[in-house]
């Protein structure tokens, strides 16, 4: 029959088409499907954040971005977590007992956090959003009392914070600096914006 050597060339034709017709596809496909992973901004958005902490030396500050907020990160030394003692008197919500902020359970303690040696709460203030500054130094300054212990000084309306993102009495801020999930690991890796492991 003349049709046979018709039909191997059209099946020889087939196969090529089809060959190349998936290569194809497969170079269409693969940005299409990487358009599903998160985008940077999707990650800062809402992604929990991996931090190295080792080079945070005692006294000393690291600030990182969780969804578009500030988080501070902040190395205690022993004096400054012996000084969060001294000032619960002075706190207006020193057990983290008030829900305007869920606190997690391990940081419903008088350092507010899982290791008393880090410090891990949003740098916002939670009267109207400020961002509070640096008073780590203890003693009299502009400002702050004269038995002042180290913490932040929100300039806009004056709200005070120990070392451990606690308000003090009679200030503006109606809450303590809120503390995000997190959780560390290892001794030098912490996660921000998840506190279970998978």
């Amino acid at each position: 029959m003349s049709d046979t050597p018709v039909d191997n060339s059209k099946r020889t034709w087939l196969i090529a088409s089809t060959c190349a017709g998936a290569v194809g596809a497969g170079f269409v496909a693969t940005p299409f499907v990487s358009t599903f992973q998160p985008s940077e901004r999707a990650k800062a958005a809402g992604a929990a954040v991996e931090v190295d902490i080792s080079e945070i030396k005692p006294g000393e500050k690291l600030t990182v971005e969780w969804r578009g907020k500030p988080v501070w990160i902040i190395r205690r030394t022993p004096e400054q977590i012996e000084a969060l003692k001294k000032v619960e008197g002075q706190l207006a919500d020193p057990a983290s007992e008030r829900k305007a902020y869920p606190i997690p359970e391990y940081a419903k303690n008088g350092h507010r956090s899982i290791k008393p040696e880090f410090m891990v709460a949003v740098g916002i203030c939670t009267h109207l959003g400020c961002s509070p500054g640096d008073k780590f130094q203890s003693g009299p300054q502009p400002s702050l009392p004269d038995d002042w212990q180290g913490g932040f000084l929100c300039a806009c309306h004056g709200s005070t914070f120990d070392l451990a993102g606690r308000v003090f009495k009679n200030k503006p801020a109606p809450d303590n600096l809120e503390v995000p999930p997190h959780m560390y690991l290892s001794d030098s890796r912490l996660l921000i914006g998840e506190d279970k492991k998978a």
